[in-house]
């Protein structure tokens, strides 16, 4: 890899992207499983990956340690729920549309503010390539 990407914004974009679009993912499995008896939601923990993307970024400042992002849970049910948590229905299943929909608008969000930052990550690099300010 070109050592220039890896003293921009440009990796943990990367990352960020790949977390907004697997996430996005397990979110749509969730509406698509809205009616289906006993299904648990699925979805990966926004703040575990937030830290880790944290973590990995002052690693890559220091120098010591190779970048690379530890792999998220992406099951919540693992165990009781909290009271924050969403309700189990009769059929056992835990899918509340209004919550999955504000989940994926928030994902939306998050996804389209990386692209963003990467276009103008690129455009800067362009601009620096072609001596055009």
């Amino acid at each position: 890899m070109f050592e220039i990407f890896s003293t921009t914004t440009i990796p943990a974009l990367e990352q960020t992207l790949s977390f907004a679009q697997r996430r996005h993912e397990l979110l749509a499995g969730n509406v698509a499983n809205l009616d289906t008896p006993g299904y648990r939601a699925r979805d990966l923990d926004v703040a575990d990956f937030q830290n880790a993307l944290a973590e990995s970024i002052d690693r890559a400042r220091d120098r010591s340690i190779e970048t690379q992002l530890p792999v998220t849970r992406d099951d919540l049910y693992s165990g009781p729920r909290t009271a924050t948590e969403q309700v189990v229905f009769h059929d056992g299943s835990d899918v509340s549309l209004e919550h999955q929909v504000t989940e994926l608008a928030k994902n939306q969000h998050l996804h389209s503010l990386a692209v963003a930052t990467m276009r103008s990550q690129f455009e800067l690099l362009r601009a620096a390539i072609t001596e055009r300010a």
